[in-house]
Parts: structure tokens; C-alpha cells; sequence
């Protein structure tokens, strides 16, 4: 983490800001120019960069204020670099966020696209916004589904994508000619994969007899008996369980608002901002208690010992679990998904199901999987071939078979 500066005045060419930096991050201060330019984040962590883009934010409010003509933000356009686009980018919307309601997550959800995005153009020496139009990002599209992204994934990024570049188009830091189109389908169903029972069996088993799985084992049974987002449990203290209490259950609560764990950096912001908190099942509750307790606090780590990337757990799955016992599952004919197609998120369309065939109340299931809408649960449901013939086989038809 870079060192704080006290009074890191930088003059540019137009105006004299001051650089500061909060959890981390570079923020630029222009309030005490006679023309009262506000305060941003030029969402970067090292000086340089934060200097490069403090050089575009300088002409930029050059431009608006009348000083300069839009067109050295045109000249500037044709070399504008991946990196300094990307983070003018996300310096608008971390400074949008506040007046227009966006989750405070947002920007952070964002920078992993970014990453991918930046190093996907750099193996292909794409480095500056001149080289990127509609058959790049359409060819970045590509890759994801070649990389075995889910179609939600590829849909976000792509979007993403675009917004940036228009973006950037309309604040003058890209010409127009930059601009192009991109029709994109919402996913409206889910896709997902819902692994069957024995899948499930087979994989825990794998992964508990299997020396350098045995960390994934407790993720992967975790996941199964909570339904909660791998996200989630990437970010599970030892404070959010009650294991020795007499209702033992998992707390989890959306921080977003919470000025102490913001100052730390590691404020957890749910996804629906819903605080949930639900009954740990008697088979997880062993599992969660021979867990060695690390330092940081935190329940979850990785083969290594650090802290648990969901991106790791993705990659091992498929890896480690999911290419070797595919065989024992192929997909069936006729069907375009099928064991070898399932991922993380996966397990949560298990639980639902496995509960919605328990007969567990829909309210209460909502509840525990933070949903305010019962059309969620609908598309996490799937019915295997076992629940199907136990309630066909319950369905009375002797009114039309004495017909």
C-alpha cells in the first residue's frame, strides 16, 4: 500500500491539485483552485498512474470550464491508454454512486473486468482505446466462452465494455468515430448447471480423500449446506458464526454503511444490501469447527494458506474436480448441459432445489438466500428425475381412472 503524503501538491498545466489517498487510493483535490474543481478518485493504488490520470482529469475541467477547446482531448484521444481509460472510467462511476444510488461495490466489481480486459489486449499488443472496435470486444466475447465463462459473466463484461467506451466518448476523451454498437441478450433464465445428488456426493468425496483438496472440501460443503455466493464466503469471519450457541446459525450482514469496516477496506457489501442470517445444519457444523483459526479473522483460505479468491475456487473446481470425475458423468444425449458445464454458483441452485423439494416454506427459503422475490427462487429450482417420480407418484388420478 502506498505511504501516505501530507500536502502531495502536484501543479499541472492548468490547475494545482492535491494528491491524497484513502484505503489505498489516490484521490485528486482541486478545491482550492480559484474555480472550485471538487474532489475525485482516479481509482489507482501507485503515484504514477494516479499522476497519468490526474493529467487527463487537468484538461478534462480545462475543457469544461472554458479555458481550453474540446479538441486536446481529441488530439489526446488517439493515444489514450487502456489503463487511463479504464480508470477515468471508474472514477465516474465511484463518483456517480453517491448521487445516483449505485452500490458502493460497483467500481470494485468493475476492476476485475478491467484486469481481464487490460491483460487479454496486452497478449495481443493491443495497449491503446485507438485499437479497440466492435470485432475486439465481440473477440474478447470469445475468449470468455472459450475460457468456459458462464453467459452472465460474458454478458456483464461486454456491457461493461461498451458503457465504458461510450462513456469516455461523450466526456470528449475518446472522438466519435471511437463509438460503435453492440446488441447483447439479457439473460433472463438462468443457464446454470444444477448438479444431481450423486454429483454432488462424488465430488465431496473427491475432494475429501484427495490431500490438496481437502481445503476445497469444506468450501464446496459449505456451499452445498448454505446456499450462500462464493463471494460470500470468501469474506465469512469467525464473528459472523454462533457455533456454540443454542440456535447455531450464520450471520450476514451488509456493511456498507459501516464507517469502521470502510476505513479497514474490508466493509462486506451483499448483493439485494439484504442482512440475512440462517441455521447452520448439523452436518456443516463439524466441518466448520475443525477449521484452524487464522489471524486475520477470516473462516476461509486457500491450498496455500492466504485469503480465499473465488476466482481460485473456480479454477481448482474445474480443474481438480470437474475434469477428472466427468467421465463418470457424461452428459446425457440430446442435452446441452451437463456435469462437466456446472461451476461454483452451481451449488447454490443445488440448495434451493434440495430445500424446494424438502418442502421448505418459499418465504422462508427467500430468507435464507437473501431474495426479495419468490421469481428468483423459481429460477434456481431445478426437479431431478427422483423428486419428479416421488411426486408423480403421489399425484392421485383415480378420478379419471374409474371413468
Amino acid at each position: 500500500m502506498p505511504k501516505q503524503r501530507k500536502n502531495d501538491e502536484v501543479q499541472c498545466v492548468y490547475y494545482r491539485w492535491i494528491l491524497t489517498i484513502r484505503s489505498g487510493v489516490y484521490y485528486a483535490d482541486g478545491r482550492s483552485n480559484p474555480t472550485k474543481l471538487g474532489r475525485y478518485s482516479l481509482a489507482v493504488d501507485t503515484r504514477e498512474a494516479a499522476l497519468q490520470s490526474l493529467s487527463q482529469l487537468d484538461r478534462v475541467k480545462a475543457v469544461e470550464n472554458g479555458i481550453e477547446d474540446r479538441s486536446i482531448l481529441d488530439l489526446q484521444a488517439s493515444t489514450l491508454s487502456l489503463v487511463e481509460g479504464w480508470n477515468l472510467y471508474l472514477a465516474s462511476v465511484e463518483g456517480r454512486q453517491a448521487i445516483r444510488g449505485i452500490r458502493f461495490r460497483t467500481p470494485k466489481r468493475y476492476k476485475p473486468v478491467r484486469d481481464k480486459f487490460i491483460e487479454f489486449c496486452r497478449k495481443r499488443n493491443v495497449t491503446q482505446f485507438g485499437q479497440i472496435n466492435k470485432a475486439r470486444v465481440l473477440q474478447y466475447g470469445g475468449w470468455l466462452d472459450e475460457e468456459a465463462y458462464a453467459y452472465a459473466t460474458v454478458y456483464l463484461e461486454l456491457t461493461t465494455i461498451k458503457q465504458m467506451v461510450k462513456y469516455l466518448v461523450e466526456e470528449g476523451h475518446l472522438p466519435a468515430s471511437a463509438s460503435f454498437k453492440l446488441s447483447l441478450t439479457k439473460p433472463d433464465e438462468s443457464d446454470t448447471y444444477c448438479y444431481t445428488p450423486a454429483e454432488v456426493g462424488a465430488m465431496l468425496h473427491h475432494c475429501q480423500t484427495t490431500q490438496d483438496l481437502k481445503w476445497l472440501h469444506v468450501v464446496l460443503s459449505t456451499l452445498v449446506y448454505t446456499g450462500m455466493r462464493i463471494s460470500e464466503l470468501a469474506t465469512l469471519r469467525w464473528t459472523d458464526l454462533e457455533l456454540d450457541a443454542t440456535d447455531k446459525r450464520i450471520r450476514l450482514i451488509d456493511e456498507r454503511h459501516s464507517a469502521a469496516r470502510r476505513k479497514a477496506g474490508n466493509a462486506r457489501e451483499l448483493k439485494g444490501r439484504r442482512s440475512r442470517h440462517f441455521p447452520i445444519r448439523s452436518e456443516l457444523l463439524p466441518i466448520l469447527k475443525s477449521i484452524p483459526r487464522s489471524q486475520d479473522g477470516y473462516v476461509f483460505h486457500g491450498s496455500g494458506g492466504g485469503r480465499l479468491k473465488p476466482d481460485r475456487v473456480r479454477t481448482a473446481l474445474i480443474r481438480d474436480v470437474l475434469t477428472p470425475l466427468k467421465s463418470q458423468f457424461p452428459t446425457r444425449p440430446g442435452e446441452a448441459l451437463g456435469f462437466a458445464d456446472g461451476r461454483v454458483h452451481s451449488f447454490r441452485h443445488v440448495f434451493c432445489s434440495i430445500c424446494a423439494n424438502s418442502n421448505t416454506p418459499e418465504q422462508t427459503l427467500m430468507s435464507w438466500l437473501g431474495h426479495r422475490s419468490s421469481k428468483m427462487i423459481k429460477r434456481y429450482y431445478h426437479l431431478h428425475d427422483a423428486a419428479s417420480q416421488t411426486a408423480m407418484a403421489k399425484v392421485d388420478f383415480s378420478a379419471v381412472i374409474n371413468e
